[in-house]
């Protein structure tokens, strides 16, 4: 599984992914907010399954 997520790309998904989690447990949003588990498991990762689907990598200077 090769990296294909950019550096900025990944500060992104990760703190979209937080926020969304962290509004849903204080109840501010529904319970659809734990789909922000998703892009804050791709940005950790460092892959993006939807990524390689579409061919468009992201980062060309993975580790």
């Amino acid at each position: 599984m090769q990296c294909n997520v950019s550096n900025p790309d990944r500060y992104l998904r990760i703190l979209v992914g937080v926020v969304l989690i962290i509004l849903t447990v204080m109840g501010v949003i529904g319970m659809w907010g734990w789909i922000g588990i998703v892009p804050l498991a791709t940005g950790i990762f460092r892959y993006c399954p939807a990524y390689t689907l579409l061919g468009i990598g992201g980062n060309k200077s993975a580790k």
